[in-house]
């Protein structure tokens, strides 16, 4: 039996997957992967909400009330060991996308704010990139929209490479009780790519209580909802894998507890 907290997703067509708060039972994260063909367009209205879109792979244009960003992306794979393009709009704006080539997007949302907030072009070489862990347990990250960044009122966007055979978010940590500057509340939403895609990989999302445990084996494309917990992930011999976190909580900062059964590692 699929588990709750996993969104299977669609192998082919233009909707890959789709992660709504009242799916998630949550209230902030909101969550969107679409492919576009060369050509294609995609509009939308953010509403009362931000949105940060990531341009995983391929080249778009973009008009936010009609502002034009031309020729964002140019990956050809989320594998590719280059950051992302990558664009923050504020709440009540018209969006229109088109593909310049064929694209995969994530479109990552949360709720706005009161405050006067502006489009911006998340420039790919301010990201922040660094290596986390030792041994199989190193990990590439890229940080898109972290918690330092004023630009966003709620959201948090980051991606992360896992080579085959590493684990990843690991030590297990939570950020699920608002105690700044302990903890913090943040949902979360994983979105996994793996390399070649045939693969899989897992992740657990359990509590200290294991009043929540559940064990999800993620395919190319799924999405894993974290509304609590420890979530660490494991990819296996030969798949390499990719995933992009999307946060969002009360308070835009991250902070995280470590299960303390497992920190013991991080002295070694």
């Amino acid at each position: 039996m699929t588990s709750p907290l996993l969104a299977k997703a669609a192998k082919q067509g233009r909707e890959i997957v789709e992660v709504t708060p009242a799916r998630a039972g949550w209230t902030h994260v909101g969550f969107r992967a679409i492919r576009l063909d060369a050509g294609e367009f995609e509009r939308l209205d953010t509403g009362t909400r931000e949105l940060c879109l990531v341009v995983l792979s391929g080249t778009v244009d973009i008009e936010v009330d009609g502002q034009s960003l031309r020729a964002l992306g140019t990956r050809d794979s989320v594998f590719d060991d280059q950051p992302p393009a990558a664009v923050y709009v504020p709440p009540g704006r018209r969006v229109a996308i088109r593909a310049r080539r064929a694209a995969e997007l994530a479109l990552c949302t949360a709720p706005g704010d009161d405050r006067q907030r502006t489009v911006r072009v998340i420039d790919p070489a301010t990201m922040r990139r660094s290596v986390r862990g030792q041994g199989t347990n190193t990990r590439y990250v890229c940080d898109i929209l972290p918690h330092d960044d004023p630009t966003a009122a709620h959201l948090l966007v980051v991606e992360v490479r896992t080579p085959a055979s590493h684990s990843s978010s690991y030590p297990p940590h939570k950020h699920d009780v608002e105690s700044p500057p302990n903890e913090t509340q943040l949902e979360e939403t994983y979105y996994h790519r793996l390399n070649p895609p045939q693969g899989f990989a897992f992740q657990r999302v359990y509590t200290d209580d294991r009043s929540l445990d559940e064990a999800c084996a993620v395919e190319d494309h799924d999405v894993v909802m974290v509304p609590r917990g420890y979530h660490p992930v494991v990819a296996p011999h030969g798949y390499d894998l990719y995933y992009l976190n999307v946060m969002a909580g009360p308070n835009r900062f991250w902070v995280f507890r470590n299960d303390p059964a497992h920190e013991w590692m991080l002295a070694r």
